[in-house]
Formats: structure tokens, C-alpha cells, sequence
């Protein structure tokens, strides 16, 4: 059985196939899938789609690409995480790629996730682009090793991945692993520890090999834990069953 770490379920082009997509997880034997929150105004309506499915879990955050949206205070973020689906604080991060400085309000939205992180007791989602310096720094600064987290859509180099590992975060792999100019991601995943091991889709996004180009879904995860599978020269039913077991225990509030 699969389990996929980060999607995007309740975007419009997924939610209104919800019934097919979980069928085509069903079949493809994607037990669950974590619905991330990118920003406030939305979560509400992740919170109804999630509510209904036991295989279905959500967190609460805000994207560090959504400049002009709400931005939620340590206090907010810990009242809507006593909600029983929400499993995780994010996604959060830094991101310099799209946006140019001045970013203070994107690193101290960072910090409010972090310490909603440690006020909780919810793990973080991390997303992190063009920015690795600065976000491993303020992930050393504000204390987000208390109860770790993952760093998401992982595309850094083997040095950012060891020194999130040493602040206690695992390493999740979407279908840019598949891709065949990924050759820096092809050595981190050869390299990473089984047990800091989480394999995703971040759909409707980065579909992988064979379905390139295409509308990706949670049901596609297979393919990212196959391409790791061979990377590493071992079966994909290893693969499946380290990252299942690492995502139930970073995601530990999921009652299984």
C-alpha cells in the first residue's frame, strides 16, 4: 500500500472529480492522502472535502507564493489545528523564486508557522525554493526540530537535505524524481535514509513519467516510489512500505 504525503485535492480541477480520483486510489492501492492548505480563505472548503473520507487528512497554513492573502497569527493557527483531520501545520516556507525582496513578511510568516508548529505539536510542511539558506536558518532559529516536519517537493542538493535531517525533517519526493534531468534529485534519492523516506504527487502538479504533462492525482504516486525503487536497486514494496510507515509516524495524530 502507497500513501501520498502532500496533494492538492481540493484545487477545482481535482475537487470535481473527487468520486473517480479516489477510486483510481483505491485501485492503485493509495490508501491515503494529506490535503495541504495553501492559504486561509480556502480552508474551509478543504476542510469539507476532507471531512467526509476516513482516508483523507488536511493541515492549515498558508504558501509562501500567496503574497496578498490573509495572513494567520500563532493563536488562529492553533485553534483550527485541534480539528481532528488536521494532521500538520503548513505548507509554509520560503520561496525566492518567483518573488524579490523585500520578503521580511514571507520570513516572518515562516516564523508564525514554525511557532504554531511548536505550540501544537504538529509537524511542518516545508516548502522551500531558491531560499534553502535562509530556510534552514530560521528553522534553527525558531526551534522547528521540536517536532519536525518534512521538507516537501524536495529539489535541494544531498547537503540541504542532511542538514534538514539533522533538525529532525524527512525528505518527501513528488514526481520530479521520474524526470530525466533531475540527476541532483536522482542522488538524494539514492541516498536518503529509509526512515527520513516520504514519496508524494503535489498534485494537480509535476504528474510523473509516464504521465508527463498531464493532470496528476494522488492515484500516481506509484510511479515516484517505482523510479526510487530503482535508483536504489531495491523493490518498490520497500519503498511503499518505509514511506507508509514514516508518513503514519511524522503524521501521528492520523489514528490508523
Amino acid at each position: 500500500m502507497y500513501v501520498d504525503s502532500h496533494c492538492h485535492l481540493d484545487f477545482p480541477e481535482l475537487a470535481k472529480n473527487l468520486p473517480d480520483i479516489l477510486e483510481r486510489m483505491r485501485l492503485n492501492q493509495v490508501s491515503h492522502a494529506l490535503v495541504v492548505s495553501v492559504n486561509m480563505p480556502n480552508w474551509p472548503r478543504l476542510m469539507e472535502l476532507v471531512a467526509p473520507h476516513p482516508n483523507l487528512y488536511a493541515s492549515v497554513g498558508v504558501h509562501p507564493d500567496y503574497e496578498d492573502t490573509p495572513d494567520p497569527s500563532v493563536e488562529e493557527l492553533a485553534r483550527l489545528a485541534q480539528d481532528p483531520k488536521v494532521v500538520a501545520i503548513g505548507e509554509t516556507g520560503l520561496d525566492y523564486f518567483r518573488l524579490s525582496e523585500p520578503l521580511e513578511w514571507q520570513r516572518n510568516r515562516f516564523r508564525t508557522h514554525i511557532r504554531a508548529s511548536n505550540e501544537t505539536g504538529l509537524p511542518l510542511i516545508i516548502h522551500t525554493r531558491s531560499s534553502s539558506k535562509d530556510t534552514i536558518r530560521i528553522m534553527q532559529e525558531e526551534g522547528a526540530s521540536q517536532f519536525g516536519g518534512v521538507m516537501h517537493c524536495f529539489t535541494e542538493s544531498w547537503e540541504v537535505a542532511q542538514a534538514a535531517m539533522e533538525l529532525n525533517f524527512y525528505i518527501s519526493l513528488s514526481g520530479i524524481v521520474t524526470f530525466k534531468n533531475a540527476t541532483d534529485l536522482h542522488e538524494v534519492a539514492a541516498k536518503v535514509p529509509l526512515d527520513r523516506l516520504l514519496i508524494e504527487t503535489d498534485s494537480p502538479y509535476l504528474a510523473p513519467v509516464p504521465h508527463r504533462g498531464k493532470l496528476n492525482d494522488p492515484s500516481k504516486v506509484i510511479h515516484v516510489a517505482e523510479k526510487i525503487a530503482d535508483l536504489r536497486g531495491i523493490s518498490v514494496a520497500e519503498v511503499a512500505r518505509h514511506s507508509k510507515d514514516n508518513f503514519f509516524r511524522l503524521f501521528n495524530k492520523i489514528k490508523t
